[in-house]
């Protein structure tokens, strides 16, 4: 049996070529690899994710500081003083967290219907 049954034990001078050939293999797409990562800017990941915190807090942020400018001009018209700011304070941190859980898709937008 010199034809190298792997099956048998056989093959040892057959396996070691097989070896080598899949060494270089494991090689060549390393080195293809390692092109491909330098070719794309190893912080593209880190970016698209700090920007979509960025929108996040936005959205929270802007909720928040449009009640209380609702509500500071409310109480300035009407003299009901901090109960304006406080009910709008807390309609825009409830706009806030509306605004977010839409963005990350845990809530439909208005008139649209969940998938």
């Amino acid at each position: 049996m010199s034809g190298g049954d792997p099956k048998s034990g056989n093959g040892g001078g057959d396996l070691s070529e097989r070896l080598r050939r899949l060494d270089e293999k494991l090689d060549a797409r390393e080195a293809e690899e390692l092109r491909t990562r330098s070719a794309t800017p190893p912080d593209a990941a880190d970016k698209s994710g700090f920007t979509r915190g960025l929108k996040l807090s936005g959205d929270f942020v802007g909720g928040v500081v449009a009640g209380f400018g609702v509500g500071w001009v409310f109480d300035k018209l009407t003299g009901w003083s901090p109960w304006g700011l406080i009910v709008f304070i807390l309609l825009g941190f409830a706009a806030g967290v509306l605004n977010v859980l839409r963005s990350v898709g845990a809530v439909p937008h208005f008139g649209e219907r969940k998938k």
